[in-house]
């Protein structure tokens, strides 16, 4: 094979080979490129290289005899489905999704030209708009392509706008969403929604806000479409194309609002703090999470309100103060994870005096890890043995913070009024992005007419 004119090899690990063919598909090569493959432990450091040495010849051999026996990518087609009734043919439709790999294993709307077109009418970018390319496989998203991920997953036109901005965000390359997306770990994107958007198509920022939740289906919906789209665009299958070994919210991912009336006088909204977004500003922020834990921070007994929140804070700090290796993919431009507090939460400690960043700082400080415990860990190795973003003068800290500084920490107020509970979502997250929220004319037209819809349904 020749990339410029320079026969190219690749050296893959064995179960690795889908990521690698996904890879050289996204910069245009041919999937099937020559490669060799060896056993993981060839790859960690001061490895025995004999075994590769060794089998040179074939080596020699893919270099000077190599031709590809798979066609490029396809163009977009229509695909017809027919049956006895509308339901045999849904049925003979979301068969016929699974055995593409287009299905998520739910059962999936047809993205007919009439629906696709329907849900266009959310943003005022052509359809034929370029996004840019979904790593790693390197299917082109354009904005049909985000209205056809968003009809399958059941959306509606007003929900368009919150998916185009978030994919936009995915694509940053900072956020090297490329790995991310084939790593053997389990991060999902977090969508975090800002601005008047959010509860003018329905976003929850309230009880159940994850889901499911049948009176706020925005976040579900726009979240399994951009799921929809790291698979069927960037070849995220399980087991070849992303080596997530437990996957991890992987239908919906994660995408819900700020409690902005629920904020107490003086906090900011975690867009703001983050990225700089002016109040009203419809926009997301999103960033990568390998896990989420729920943390029972009320206390047992009556209490002073001050011993009850310093309580609670060193409660999370606790659950947060572990060598994890995910941490230090984040721990200089990331974030070790965000926090999710109800406003009740939020209220109490306001009253006490605890500004947004008084928490933070309180979570960096009773976060850190004792230096004896990383070593017990074998965290320090990898700090030493992979590129990652902790700095070599941060690597001998005791105790070791889990991120560079404070303000990494994301904080945000949302979650039901209740004061039992706090969320980590813990990051995966070199970067945070954020993306203004783009809107069409007719933007306003379109919540009436959601408003219609649910309003006749209700009625029915």
């Amino acid at each position: 094979m020749e990339t410029l004119g320079i026969p190219t090899v690749v050296l893959t690990r064995r179960e690795f080979v889908g990521v690698v063919n996904n890879a050289v598909s996204g910069i245009g090569l041919a999937p099937d490129i020559a490669m060799v493959t060896f056993p993981t432990e060839t790859f960690l450091p001061d490895a025995d290289l004999a075994p590769v040495h060794a089998r040179r010849q074939e080596f020699y051999a893919a270099l000077t005899h190599w031709s590809s026996t798979k066609l490029r990518a396809r163009n977009g087609r229509m695909l017809g489905v027919e049956g006895a009734t509308y339901e045999a043919a849904l049925d003979r439709f979301n068969e016929r999704m699974l055995a593409d790999l287009c299905g998520d294993g739910l059962p999936l709307l047809p993205p007919t030209a009439e629906r696709v077109n329907w849900i266009l009418r959310g943003s005022p970018l052509p359809r034929a708009h370029v996004l840019g390319k979904f790593p790693p496989r390197g299917g082109i998203a354009t904005v049909e392509a985000c209205a056809i991920a968003l009809a399958m997953a059941g959306g509606r036109p007003e929900y368009l706008p919150v998916l185009i901005a978030a994919v936009d965000a995915f694509f940053e390359p900072a956020a090297t969403g490329e790995l991310l997306q084939a790593t053997s770990g389990n991060p999902f994107p977090v969508v975090i929604v800002s601005g008047p958007i959010a509860k003018q198509i329905g976003l929850s920022s309230g009880f159940g806000m994850l889901g499911p939740d049948s009176r706020h289906p925005a976040g579900a919906r726009i979240g399994r479409a951009l799921r929809l789209m790291q698979q069927n665009l960037g070849g995220a299958q399980p087991g070849t194309g992303t080596m997530a070994v437990f996957g991890y919210m992987r239908f919906t991912n994660a995408v819900f609002a700020e409690d902005e009336d629920g904020l107490p006088a003086g906090w900011n909204l975690h867009t703001r703090e983050r990225h700089a977004f002016k109040p009203g500003t419809n926009c997301v922020s999103l960033m990568f999470a390998n896990g989420a834990e729920n943390i029972f921070r009320l206390s047992a007994k009556k209490e002073s309100k001050e011993e009850e929140v310093v309580q609670g804070l060193h409660r999370i700090a606790q659950t947060l103060r572990v060598p994890n290796i995910h941490y230090m993919y984040g721990y200089t431009h990331g974030t070790p994870g965000v926090l999710v507090i109800p406003s009740v939460v939020a209220a109490d400690l306001a009253a006490l005096g605890w500004t947004k960043s008084k928490v933070k700082e309180f979570l960096w400080t009773h976060s850190q890890i004792p230096h004896a415990d990383l070593q017990a860990a074998g965290a320090i190795a990898w700090m030493d043995n992979i590129e990652i973003e902790v700095p070599a003068e941060s690597r001998q800290l005791d105790p070791w913070p889990i991120a560079l500084k404070p303000e990494n920490f994301g904080l945000v107020v949302a979650g039901g009024a209740h004061p039992s509970h706090a969320l980590w979502l813990q990051g995966y997250s070199p970067r945070v992005i954020g993306r203004e929220i783009t809107l069409p004319d007719a933007f306003e037209q379109l919540i009436a007419e959601a408003g219609q819809s649910r309003a006749s349904n209700m009625e029915a």
